[in-house]
C-alpha cells in the first residue's frame, strides 16, 4: 500500500511536469515494478486457489505441497527488503493416534460426570422426600398415642386410616431410594472407570476433574443418607413408645375392666 502511495505521488508529479531529477524518475520505475510483482503475486494465488479446489476430494498432504509453494513465492516477491505480506491458510493439523485417544477419554469423562450429576440429584431428592415422609408418619402416631381413651371409635378408626395411608407411602419413598442409589453407583463405578482411562491415555485433567466429581457426589450423598438415618431413628423410637403407650392402655382398660366387675359382684351381692 505504501508502494502503491508513492507510486500514486510519483504519477502525479509526472502529469504535472514537476520531475525535476533523475531520483524522482528512478523512484517511479521502481514503485511501478513493485506494482507489477503485486499484481502477479494476487494472480498466482488466485490460480492456485483454483487448482486446490478443483478436485472434489482434497487431501491433507496435498494441501500442504501447495501451501509450501506459495509461502515461497510470496517470500520471493519484495519491494525494498519488504515482503509482500499476503494473509494465507495454516497447514491442517495433523493429529496423532495419541491425540484423538486423549479428546475421546475426555469427551467419555464429561459424559460420566453428566450422568453422575444426575443420578446424584435425583437420589438426594427422593432421600429427602422420603425423610420428609418418616416425619410425617411420626407426627401422626405421636397425635395418635396422645390421644388414646380420648377419641370415639369413629375418630380412631380414621386417624387408623392415615397412619396405614402414610406408611405405604412410606414403603414407595424407600423403593424409589433404593432404585435411584443403584443407578447412582453405577454412575460412580462408570466415573471411576472413565478416570482411570483418562490418566493412562494422558488426560491428566479430565481424570483429576471426574474424580472431584465423585467426591463432592459422595458427600452430597452422605448428607442426605445421614438425615434419613436419623428419620428412621426417630421412627424406631416413636414405634418403641407407641408399643409401651399400647401395653399402658390395655393394662389399664384390664385393670378398668377388673374393678367394674368387682363392683358389679358387690352391687349384686348387695
Amino acid at each position: 500500500m505504501q508502494a502503491a502511495r508513492q507510486c500514486s505521488m510519483c504519477a502525479s508529479r509526472a502529469a504535472g511536469g514537476l520531475l525535476q531529477s533523475r531520483t524522482d524518475i528512478l523512484l517511479l520505475r521502481t514503485n511501478m515494478a513493485a506494482l507489477r510483482r503485486g499484481a502477479a503475486c494476487l494472480s498466482f494465488l488466485r490460480s492456485s486457489a483454483s487448482v486446490l479446489f478443483s478436485n472434489r476430494k482434497p487431501t491433507v498432504r496435498r494441501l500442504g505441497k501447495w501451501a509450501d509453494i506459495v509461502h515461497t513465492s510470496i517470500a520471493s516477491l519484495s519491494v525494498g527488503g519488504a515482503l509482500c505480506a499476503v494473509p494465507f491458510t495454516q497447514k491442517a493439523e495433523n493429529l496423532s493416534h495419541d491425540s484423538l485417544i486423549r479428546r475421546a477419554a475426555s469427551m467419555v469423562t464429561d459424559s460420566t460426570s453428566t450422568f453422575l450429576s444426575q443420578t446424584t440429584l435425583a437420589l438426594i431428592d427422593a432421600t429427602t422426600e422420603y425423610s420428609k415422609a418418616v416425619h410425617t408418619l411420626i407426627a401422626l402416631q405421636r397425635r395418635y398415642l396422645a390421644s388414646l381413651g380420648k377419641l370415639t371409635p369413629a375418630e380412631e378408626d380414621s386417624i387408623w386410616q392415615v397412619i396405614i395411608g402414610q406408611r405405604a407411602k412410606l414403603d414407595d419413598k424407600l423403593d424409589e431410594c433404593k432404585r435411584f442409589e443403584s443407578t447412582w453407583v453405577n454412575a460412580v463405578n462408570l466415573c471411576e472407570m472413565a478416570a482411570e482411562a483418562a490418566y493412562i491415555s494422558g488426560a491428566e485433567q479430565a481424570s483429576i476433574t471426574v474424580r472431584t466429581n465423585i467426591q463432592v457426589a459422595k458427600s452430597q450423598v452422605d448428607e442426605a443418607r445421614k438425615l434419613s438415618m436419623d428419620a428412621d431413628k426417630k421412627l424406631a423410637e416413636t414405634k418403641v413408645e407407641e408399643i409401651q403407650r399400647m401395653a399402658e392402655y390395655a393394662s389399664f382398660l384390664e385393670k378398668d375392666s377388673e374393678e367394674h366387675e368387682v363392683h358389679e359382684a358387690y352391687l349384686r351381692e348387695d
